[in-house]
């Protein structure tokens, strides 16, 4: 067994979390106090450890990882990507299809830069991971957020994708499972956005990073799979699934009719060999952890740690009077409701600015994943059981007698 020593310090977090609240943590973090951080979906951050056959492989490699790699990525990485396609379903994809990044949220960047020119719009959900939004605002596109729903489980409402569609509309985004909301998207769900593409000429852009996280007996449908005559863009990679956010391992996958996408394509080319390449040592992560697929399923079964940690957090929710929350099936989040006219909240980023500066519990707020109501806040239940309980206590205690000054 490994061992070594991890930093508690807020200095490594998403830029998901950046702005008033997290500035606020970590001057008091550097004042000396205690902070309880349910904010970020980092698993090394709470002692999670990498497979071995995954660090071992690395290391074994690195040697022979010194120079730049093919553009898209080593073929043996590409080549077990290619094998984790078939095995979820996705036909028609080669080694020359797969792109490996520097994490997701690199290959998210060159997506949106390779699609979207000035006035270009753009289907994404809210709420929703918000690199997305960033990425495609930078690239100079409009986004279009439609909206999930969660009397609906959280489910896309394809009614409302289906308004928001103009003719300067590029693609749609879908983001399954689900981060911030830990929605599991139906089949049936997933047919109907495919058809809604169809009708529209829409590419796809599936971001699928939690496929390999789900609970209670659920299965993923990859919406690539199910339409093999449409484009789509899947992206996924390691960083959840096999505990190693900080390696940057991601990748993506086209399938479909890539010939209607073929100047696309060329973009994405075009981007990925401006880059070099991605991280070469990290590609050697791919086929081994792509080879032990169960290696952190323990983890999500009843008696596993992030299984207990999802109850641990449902059931003081449970306890919360004013909270209530849609129970997730995947990832590691949940995205509570809270009855913000009792509270007299209007702004959510107060609110959790509030409760840190009370209780020294960090939590994002809804907004944060543009999400338009100050009515919602992300939790993160990767830390310990003991650590959530104290938080959702914190939480219960803070919300007695909290109400929002205007």
């Amino acid at each position: 067994m490994r061992s070594f020593t991890k930093s508690t310090k807020l200095d490594n977090v998403a830029y998901d979390v950046r702005g008033p609240v997290l500035d606020e943590a970590m001057a008091m973090e550097a004042a000396g106090a205690k902070i309880l951080k349910l904010n970020i979906g980092n698993p090394a951050t709470f002692n999670f450890e990498a497979p071995d056959c995954i660090v071992n492989e690395i290391a074994d490699k690195l040697t022979a990882s010194e120079g730049y790699s093919n553009s898209k990525g080593i073929l043996e990485a590409r080549e077990a990507i290619v094998q984790y396609t078939r095995y979820k379903g996705i036909e028609g994809v080669t080694a020359e299809d797969v792109y490996t990044g520097n994490g997701l949220s690199e290959l998210i960047n060159m997506c949106m830069q390779a699609l979207l020119d000035n006035g270009d719009e753009i289907l994404i959900p809210s709420p929703d991971y918000p690199l997305w939004t960033a990425t495609a605002t930078l690239a100079g596109g409009k986004v279009v957020h439609y909206i999930c729903d969660e009397r609906s489980d959280w489910m896309p409402d394809v009614a409302d994708i289906r308004r928001k569609i103009t003719p300067k509309t590029k693609a749609i985004v879908i983001i399954n499972p689900n981060n911030p909301t830990g929605a599991l998207y139906s089949r049936d769900v997933l047919e109907q956005i495919a058809q809604v593409a169809r009708e529209n000429d829409l590419m796809i852009f599936a971001d699928e990073i939690y496929d390999r996280l789900l609970m209670d007996g659920a299965e993923h449908t990859s919406i690539a799979a199910i339409a093999p005559d449409l484009f789509v863009v899947t992206l996924n990679g390691l960083s959840k699934s096999h505990l190693i956010a900080g390696y940057r391992v991601g990748w993506m996958s086209l399938s479909g009719d890539k010939e209607s996408a073929k100047s696309y394509i060329e973009g994405l080319n075009m981007l990925s060999s401006m880059r070099l390449c991605s991280n070469v040592p990290a590609q050697r992560a791919i086929k081994p952890a792509l080879a032990n697929l169960d290696a952190t399923k323990a983890l999500l079964l009843p008696g596993g740690r992030i299984y207990e940690q999802r109850n641990a957090v449902c059931d003081a929710l449970d306890k919360i009077d004013g909270i209530s929350y849609v129970r997730p099936r995947g990832a590691f989040y949940v995205f509570p409701k809270i009855e913000a006219k009792r509270f007299n909240i209007t702004n959510d980023e107060q609110f959790v600015l509030d409760f840190l500066r009370q209780k020294h519990v960090l939590l994002v707020h809804g907004g944060g994943f543009h999400w338009e109501q100050p009515d919602h806040f992300r939790i993160v239940f990767l830390p310990p059981v003991e650590t959530l309980y104290e938080s959702m206590q914190k939480l219960g205690e803070f919300l007695e007698d909290y109400h929002q000054s205007l």
